[in-house]
């Protein structure tokens, strides 16, 4: 019996989750800075929560992973995204009832889409975003866009662009449908059974068709920008200056339509422009949303707006970038077992280092002082501290300071102090390379 983890899932092992944790550790660093704060809503929700009416979306019509419990009539879904278990919550704990508009929060974990696995897209994948409820202004579009654009600034990316569309108020949206019907009633045949399916249900989708993207009629569609209604325009134009203000690079897309139907007004992009992403280029992607709050029971008329990024998919885009987010810290110590009665006072001495908050280990497999010193020289530790029958008489431990090659010996008693001097001063000029991380 062979047992494998399922396709489109994998396992993040030590190697690499020092660098999601140098990710997660930014994404709440900057989240932090503005004032948005952490929300850790159930992975899995009541199927209605995901599907509602007419939703025309690939994500629920047919990417849902949807499970009944023997005996039950309750269909649960593992989520497939971060916005509609948040703005459930939202409503369900009358967040909306707070003095401080918008309510301003952050999520991180685990959905699971069932698509077609490919590079920068899995089955079961991490996906880190914001949410900004309550109040529709212009200011709190441009907040979440700023924000944004900065975390990727600061993990380093740069070729990296902001494509910005509006979709409008629901009476643009419904007159722009409308001329859509007009114009793809000749040609609706020639489409994908995807995209006659979306003429029904959303004929805005047809334009963000990946198979049908290239043919004359997609080219010459009617635009959205022609049936804003004026308010949708002035708030619009407000989000840009805003973003002109900040000198945040950004392009006005008006194909971009996203691909969830409960977006209103603005929607945008960050994408990678870098030729290593291949399709998969689109980093980060959200947009307002008029429509859900009140879905959920919550206030008529309050909106919220919120983006997410796919962590698997960023992680890659700065590796196309050779940007490394890990600093590869090594061992405070290693303890060294010189002589096999000393383990029990070898473990001893590990554990005080330990209680002192040095990263520190030691040999559990017996090995000779040769076999030990490899791994003193694969966990890149600063010091060896040797522990044998010697030490043990003399009520001391022999250090071995690395990087300066020196050999010490500490009484027992003296060893805590002995460290916190030496692996300081190594610290100062570690800090003094990689800047103030604190």
């Amino acid at each position: 019996m062979s047992y494998q983890i399922p396709r489109g899932t994998q396992d993040i092992l030590p190697g690499s989750s020092s660098k999601w944790q140098a990710l997660e550790q930014t994404l709440r660093n900057l989240c932090d800075v503005y004032d948005f704060n952490e929300i850790r809503t159930p992975i899995f929700e009541h199927t209605n929560v995901f599907k509602r009416e007419n939703d025309s979306s690939d994500m629920v019509n047919k990417e849902m992973y949807t499970f009944q419990l023997e005996n039950s009539n309750t269909s649960l879904t593992i989520r497939p995204e971060g916005t509609a278990g948040v703005v459930r919550s939202f409503v369900e704990n009358k967040l909306y009832a707070s003095p401080d508009l918008p309510v301003k929060l952050y999520y991180m974990g685990p959905m699971a889409r069932h698509e077609r696995p490919q590079k920068g897209r899995l089955r079961l994948f991490n996906q880190f975003g914001v949410e900004s409820l309550g109040i529709k202004d212009p200011y709190a579009d441009a907040e979440v866009i700023v924000l944004a654009y900065t975390i990727l600034k600061a993990l380093g990316l740069n070729d990296i662009k902001v494509q910005l569309n509006t979709l409008g108020d629901d009476q643009s949206r419904s007159a722009y449908r409308k001329a859509l019907k007009e114009y793809f009633a000749p040609y609706v045949d020639d489409l994908c059974s995807d995209c006659r399916r979306r003429y029904e249900q959303n004929p805005l989708r047809l334009l963000d068709c990946k198979v049908d993207h290239d043919k004359e009629c997609m080219k010459n569609a009617p635009k959205m920008s022609d049936y804003l209604t004026p308010e949708s325009q002035e708030y619009f134009e407000t989000v840009c200056q805003a973003l002109d203000l900040l000198e945040i690079p950004y392009e006005v897309e008006d194909t971009l339509v996203r691909g969830l139907d409960y977006y209103t007004h603005t929607v945008f992009e960050i994408v990678s422009m870098n030729k290593e992403m291949g399709s998969q280029s689109t980093v980060l992607a959200g947009g307002r949303y008029d429509g859900l709050i009140p879905y959920f029971g919550g206030p008529e008329g309050m909106s919220g707006i919120g983006w997410a990024l796919g962590m698997e998919r960023l992680l890659i885009a700065l590796e196309a970038e050779g940007i490394n987010l890990e600093e590869n810290t090594g061992l405070d110590a290693y303890v060294m077992v010189l002589d096999k009665e000393a383990k029990p006072y070898a473990f001893d001495v590990l554990t005080q280092l330990r209680a002192y908050g040095y990263r520190s280990d030691m040999d559990m497999m017996n090995r000779s002082f040769k076999g030990q010193f490899k791994s003193v020289d694969r966990k890149h530790a600063k010091t060896a501290i040797l522990i044998g029958n010697k030490e043990i008489e003399e009520g001391t431990a022999t250090v071995k300071l690395l990087e300066k090659k020196e050999q010490v010996s500490v009484p027992i008693g003296d060893l805590i102090e002995f460290l916190d001097e030496h692996l300081v001063e190594e610290e100062e000029h570690h800090h003094h390379h990689h800047g103030e991380e604190e």
